[in-house]
């Protein structure tokens, strides 16, 4: 297990005295801030000199022209396909559990809001990342199976076949059913009875509580 004194973050925030106020937050508690920066691209440049475990991303960045984009999305994206090794957690002031969902499916193995979180729930936030557990809000989601390695996920997992837990995958990532047969090479067919089955077996009413649950339960997003 990954103890706080060998968790190294990076971060990338745009707004310069919250980004202070977290490198400070973090190396005063033991947890070395290994990359720092504003953009998504000056961060990615300095992530591959110095990969951190955790990366905290803000999901909204401003540029310097004054525009205001969703880059944070696409750095975690990028981690995703590139370094996988890292473990993002989305910091927003956003609530809305659709934008969660994209996050989740995005790659990100976190979400956090900014008006609710504190330090002590930052902290062990980045901890329980770097132990391979996904984090969501639990107001946003009461009922949400927390962490891949609890026992209750384990068991809902331990219900799908390993076919079942691929059509899976590519249903968090938001393939369609013909997508997901072209990546698997089975029939469009054979793909609609595997999601019948996992309808069946996680007890879900729709696709997007299928994503979602898949998201929590730690169904890495594929390549």
């Amino acid at each position: 297990m990954q103890t706080s004194s060998l968790i190294r973050v990076g971060i990338l925030e745009d707004q310069q005295v919250l980004l202070e106020s977290l490198v400070t937050v973090f190396e005063t508690s033991g947890i070395p801030v290994v990359v720092r920066s504003t953009t998504v691209e000056d961060f990615l440049a300095r992530l591959r000199q110095q990969p951190p475990d955790v990366a905290l991303v803000d999901l909204r960045l401003e540029h310097a022209s004054g525009e205001v984009s969703s880059d944070g999305m696409r750095a975690v994206e990028l981690l995703h396909d590139f370094h996988p090794h890292v473990r993002p957690i989305v910091l927003s002031a956003h609530r809305e559990v659709e934008q969660v969902e994209r996050c989740l499916r995005a790659g990100a193995a976190g979400y956090l809001c900014k008006q609710t979180v504190t330090c002590a729930t930052l902290l062990e936030a980045v901890e329980r990342v770097a132990r391979g557990e996904r984090l969501v809000p639990p107001d946003l989601f009461p009922t949400a199976v927390q962490g891949e390695d609890s026992a209750q996920g384990r068991g809902v997992l331990q219900r799908l076949t390993s076919r079942e837990r691929e059509v899976l995958s590519y249903i968090a990532s938001g393939a369609d059913n013909l997508k997901i047969a072209a990546c698997l090479g089975i029939t469009e067919r054979t793909v609609k009875a595997h999601i019948t089955s996992i309808y069946r077996k996680l007890d879900v009413e729709n696709r997007t509580q299928m994503a979602m649950l898949a998201c929590q339960l730690g169904i890495e997003r594929p390549a």
